[in-house]
């Protein structure tokens, strides 16, 4: 097996990103941000490595002033009609995530889906989504993607555990964060207000 060095591995990784952003459509892009922007709160959700991203979001959200929760944490407050979810799902049928995404379209909340299969489970339902290309492992069960992944440590393709999906959606959140800001005409020293003084 050849040898990478880490700063070579961490180069391919931020080229895959590139050409994943060049392939990521405006429109989508601008629904994802005009749905941000009309939202009277916020909810993220995602499994594993992807919940995470999710929940990074939702704290970059919350620095840019507006109401963001985390789905299944103690605190976050029942969903209404006119709340938006936005789920961050490679697959988009990963069980629990496309259940809670179900359920927040009956209680009339607006889904956002962020993933790199939009003809999926959640994508049937999803008002706005955003392509995110991955360079996934095959799996023959897509909706069980994310058990696989963590119980097993094979994989073909050169991120870990076989994918930069992950990576891709943490630099975009980052992104979309970036231009809310631009949006809102929100001031750096602003955000600085609003970060963790208790750590």
């Amino acid at each position: 097996m050849e040898n990478h060095e880490v700063q070579d591995m961490m180069r391919l990784m931020a080229s895959k990103i590139t050409s994943i952003a060049d392939r990521i459509a405006d429109t989508e892009v601008e629904s994802l941000l005009q749905e941000l922007l009309c939202a009277k709160r916020i909810y993220v959700l995602g499994a594993g490595r992807s919940g995470l991203v999710a929940k990074a979001f939702a704290m970059r959200l919350m620095h840019l002033g507006l109401q963001s929760f985390v789905v299944g944490e103690t605190i976050t407050p029942a969903m209404q009609a006119g709340d938006v979810l936005v789920v961050f799902s490679g697959s988009g049928k990963t069980k629990t995530v496309a259940e809670l995404a179900e359920t927040s379209k009956e209680i009339g909340g607006r889904v956002c889906l962020i993933t790199s299969n939009k003809d999926s489970r959640i994508g049937k339902i999803a008002d706005c989504m955003v392509e995110i290309e991955s360079h996934r492992d095959e799996v023959k069960d897509d909706s069980v993607e994310f058990e696989i992944r963590q119980m097993m440590g094979e994989h073909k393709s050169f991120a870990p555990l076989g994918t930069i999906f992950e990576t891709a959606c943490m630099v975009f959140s980052d992104a979309i964060v970036s231009r809310l800001m631009e949006i809102t005409e929100t001031d750096v020293e602003a955000l600085k207000c609003r970060h963790a003084n208790i750590e």
